[in-house]
């Protein structure tokens, strides 16, 4: 997969297919969209073409500001998405004034101008263009000037798109990590870089990785212990996964006040501060508790470790 980030220097397409969404996730309903759009662009022997956005819309003209959490991150997503065998990727910068393009300007300026799509496969609630105005009928309407072919997606793949985000998102922050990965088809994971801790872990013969989440609008999971899988990242390929346990929490037990990701990576004693850990959630084993002292906090840490080998023996 190409990655196009600069809208004015795209290539001339072979007989574009293109959708346009956020993608957030490519999660399965996603994964049924980006089947349509190679199936059509196969039967023309075409190119498949996704257009997406960053940021994210919501940011710059919707309530929710900075407030925002994405499955993925712009990255996470360009990985995701060259898994499903996309032909180019294009990231257009949504500005406050690409937001005031009028339909009829993004239609033939952005549209046409940048891409001269052959096909456009869009859903019937697509909307776009200043104050949204622009919709599945314009686009209908204008295909016979553009000369370019419309095609919609089936309603139901869209109501399973909305349903699934919104359940997706829900699930993490909840913890029902067995359902979101259903969802998405993968296990959700994260990345962070690894920090110097209080080293309390340590002290009783669990050592955790200390992790410092970087883009701020990443989703994370909510508070409890999580078998995991981790990788840690270097330059070159990627690593074998390691197994691990989770704590996501305020540690209550050692009066700790604020939220914490620490990740105890099973038989690994490579020093890893500064690098970057990406963590895969398989299974939620319980939630943050306090303890009378740091003898029962090992006792029941010993318990969620042999949980945790448990779910990989299983």
């Amino acid at each position: 997969m190409i990655v196009h980030k600069q809208i004015d220097q795209l290539p001339q397409f072979r007989k574009a297919v293109i959708t346009i969404g956020t993608f957030d996730g490519v999660h399965t309903g996603h994964q049924q969209i980006i089947q349509q759009l190679r199936d059509e662009a196969i039967s023309i022997q075409g190119e498949t073409v996704i257009i997406t956005f960053d940021p994210h819309p919501r940011k710059i003209i919707g309530s929710t500001g900075k407030k925002i959490k994405l499955i993925n991150t712009l990255e996470e997503k360009i990985e995701l998405l060259t898994l499903q065998g996309i032909d180019h990727l294009a990231i257009v910068r949504f500005t406050e004034e690409f937001s005031r393009l009028t339909c009829q300007q993004y239609v033939e300026e952005f549209l046409i101008k940048n891409f001269h799509p052959h096909t456009i496969i869009i859903g019937y609630d697509h909307r776009f263009g200043k104050g949204r105005e622009g919709d599945y009928h314009l686009l209908e309407k204008l295909s016979e000037t553009f000369g370019y072919i419309l095609k919609e997606i089936p309603v139901h793949v869209l109501n399973s798109i909305s349903v699934s985000s919104t359940r997706i998102r829900d699930a993490i922050e909840n913890s029902e990590i067995d359902s979101a990965n259903e969802l998405l088809g993968y296990s959700f994971f994260f990345e962070g870089r690894v920090v110097e801790g209080n080293r309390q872990g340590r002290s009783i013969g669990y050592p955790t990785a200390n992790l410092n989440i970087e883009d701020e609008e990443k989703l994370i999971p909510g508070n409890g212990v999580y078998a995991v899988e981790c990788e840690v990242r270097y330059s070159g390929p990627a690593g074998k996964h390691l197994k691990g346990m989770m704590n996501i929490g305020i540690r209550p037990t050692i009066g700790g006040n604020q939220r914490t990701i620490e990740v105890n990576i099973f038989d690994f004693t490579e020093d890893i501060y500064g690098r970057v850990l990406r963590v895969y959630l398989k299974k939620f084993l319980r939630k943050e508790k306090k303890f009378s002292g740091l003898d029962a906090l090992k006792d029941q840490l010993e318990k969620d470790k042999l949980k945790a080998w448990k779910i990989w023996q299983d």
